[in-house]
């Protein structure tokens, strides 16, 4: 995550879109950034999502283009460790020119509905009724979310996926926590990740890997939240 803030907190204004280096910015080219320091780190992460712009509304998009000069991006990586075979999963948010007011509405919202689901990891928690009180936060501020949609439809905007997901051999896995959650167990790792989208609009979606501890939860994805990419190098140092 840091190879991808550091090219973006580079990168400057050009003619079509942002330039790093003397290089066109895209997210193939933040991809491959990503993929380098993983290999250095004993690490594989081929399948990696950094979408940006109207991309980051469709969770299963992994990206592609020229980052506009302001622009958002929903970076989403989860390699795997060579040696123990094991997954990790992180998400972050970055915004780089001058961030759309929404989205910085958006980021700051997610951040409260993640410390919210934090608060509420422990043995023997539901994960279904986790994700139902993430459900009912949104839904307090005004976004739809699956709880609340009509049955039958697709949901294009608001909390519209599950909140997690178990991570270790698997990079999804159970327990999960949705519609169908299941019962948290000390040394369960899972995911966080809640998020607010709007077809052809965007997205913001941020993802910690949390270890479920005897009263409660240890975070394991220990970098910032922060929305501009240059003040996560100061903060990640």
């Amino acid at each position: 995550m840091s190879a991808i803030a550091a090219l973006l907190a580079r990168s400057e204004p050009g003619d079509e879109g942002r330039v790093v280096d003397g290089e066109p910015l895209t997210c193939e080219l933040l991809r491959a950034a990503a993929m380098r320091a993983f290999a250095e780190a004993g690490a594989r992460g081929d399948d990696l999502i950094v979408a940006h712009g109207a991309q980051a509304a469709d969770g299963h998009d992994t990206g592609s283009g020229r980052v506009a000069n302001d622009d958002h991006l929903v970076c989403d990586l989860f390699p795997y460790d060579v040696e123990s075979t094991c997954y990790s999963d992180m998400t972050r948010t970055f915004a780089v020119g001058t961030p759309d007011p929404e989205i910085a509405t958006w980021h700051e919202q997610t951040l409260e509905a993640l410390e919210l689901s934090r608060g509420l990891v422990r043995p023997g928690a539901d994960g279904a009724e986790i994700f139902r009180t993430v459900c009912r936060f949104y839904e307090g501020l005004g976004y739809p979310t699956n709880l609340s949609k009509e049955p039958g439809t697709v949901l294009r905007e608001g909390f519209n996926h599950g909140l997690g997901h178990g991570v270790g051999l698997g990079v999804h896995e159970a327990p999960y926590l949705g519609k169908v959650g299941h019962e948290l167990v000390q040394g369960d790792v899972i995911t966080l990740e809640p998020g607010l989208y709007r077809h052809g609009f965007g997205g913001v979606r941020l993802e910690d890997l949390v270890l479920v501890t005897e009263d409660g939860c240890e975070t394991l994805s220990l970098y910032p939240y922060e929305l501009d990419p240059a003040r996560v190098g100061a903060r990640a140092a």
